[in-house]
């Protein structure tokens, strides 16, 4: 029997039309910068992928830098040059939420990065970040507040409040950007309604081709290269064009948003059955964040007195691939930074599982992916009993 894949916060399969697209792209021959007709031809394949990015995330075309993926898109935006159009401010400041990506927490060009608390809910404290907002402008009007807080967080999927502080971080003349490579694909990502200044994705967490991504910026903002040399991306990032990877996150971009009103339903009533199994089994079983609005995909849920690695590795054993709630480094499960923000005990934390659905699963997946969960949590606990 084939395997069951639930670990689409980390990559979800390349969509058939953005495997044609890249195929495609593939025997284009010229070089985007190049003025002959074959570079011409190359171009026009740019621009256009550049407009269809752009109609998923609510901007202009013109606004549209790509780049490596969404790290690299983060460390672009995340420089102390990063302003306003006007704001000749020498001194910065970055805040983020304590639950961001390690690519927009190792703080980049800032002198640090100072952490934005979270709920037990898993939600930025939307009243301690605007009134640290507010004491630093008041406290320190030389220095320009830049704000990173993600769109929805990749272990939890708790959304967050984005256009409320972004409003109050615009208030003070500064920047609020906004890390939407778990939403984007997921739920509607426009960057106006968001209200952020700077918007960053990844093609392959949405059927695009790995190591692909894009920094989108509203018209008044302005940002120091991160890579130097030729003038690609209008000047913005340096390097030939990635041609077939970005026609790839093209097609992705745009039949994601063909199917994105019935997508997000039919994913959340899939999450419903799958909760309500693991409650019925489990009934101890903790699923965080399971009071506010989330990704309609993903669930974290831990099992007391359960490590995780024991579990995923039996679940892989099992032919199911899930994941740690927790980041990992060369293999290994690490506690989850974003659990230990949200005042969660370590003993729960580290038992902490990843389910995120995708646009390949389907009925008879959690059909199959129930028994199996449970058979497989139950053993655990039983030889946990045994061995007590």
């Amino acid at each position: 029997m084939s395997r069951l894949y639930l670990d689409h916060n980390a990559t979800t399969p390349a969509r058939p039309e953005a495997v044609d697209a890249v195929a495609r792209a593939m025997q284009v021959i010229g070089n985007p910068s190049s003025v002959h007709a074959e570079g011409r031809a190359a171009r026009a394949l740019v621009e256009s992928a550049r407009e269809a990015v752009a109609a998923l995330l609510g901007a202009r075309a013109r606004d549209v830098i790509f780049t490596s993926g969404g790290s690299e898109a983060n460390a672009t935006a995340l420089r102390p040059g990063l302003r306003r159009a006007g704001d000749r401010r020498e001194r910065a400041i970055l805040l983020a939420g304590a639950g961001e990506h390690a690519s927009v927490l190792s703080g980049h060009g800032f002198p640090g990065c100072e952490r934005l608390p979270l709920g037990a809910d898993g939600v930025v404290d939307t009243e301690a970040a605007l009134a640290r907002i507010a004491a630093l402008a008041a406290s320190e009007p030389d220095r320009r507040i830049v704000v990173a807080l993600q769109a929805a967080n990749s272990e939890t999927g708790a959304l967050q409040p984005v256009a409320r502080i972004a409003e109050a971080v615009k208030a003070v003349g500064g920047v609020l950007v906004c890390d939407a490579v778990q939403a984007a694909g997921k739920i509607a990502t426009d960057i106006r309604l968001l209200n952020a200044d700077v918007l960053t994705v990844s093609a392959h967490k949405l059927g695009g081709p790995r190591g692909v991504g894009a920094l989108v910026l509203r018209p008044d903002i302005e940002i120091d290269r991160l890579i130097g040399g030729g003038g690609q991306e209008m000047n913005r990032r340096a390097g030939t064009e990635n041609l077939p990877g970005i026609a790839g996150f093209a097609a992705a971009a745009q039949t994601v948003a063909a199917g994105l009103d019935a997508e997000g339903p039919r994913l959340a009533a899939l999450r419903a059955r799958i909760e309500r199994g693991i409650e019925a089994f489990a009934p101890k079983a903790i699923v965080f964040g399971r009071q506010v609005p989330r990704l309609p995909n993903t669930i974290l849920v831990a099992f007391p007195g359960l490590p995780a690695e024991t579990l995923l590795m039996a679940l892989d054993l099992a032919g199911i691939a899930a994941s740690s709630g927790s980041a990992c480094s060369s293999g290994k499960v690490r506690r989850s930074h974003v659990l230990e923000a949200m005042g969660v005990p370590s003993d729960l934390a580290e038992g902490a599982v990843r389910i995120s659905l995708g646009w390949t699963t389907a009925d008879d997946d959690v059909t199959r992916f129930l028994p199996t969960f449970e058979a497989t949590v139950a053993t655990l606990y039983e030889r946990r009993r045994r061995a007590a």
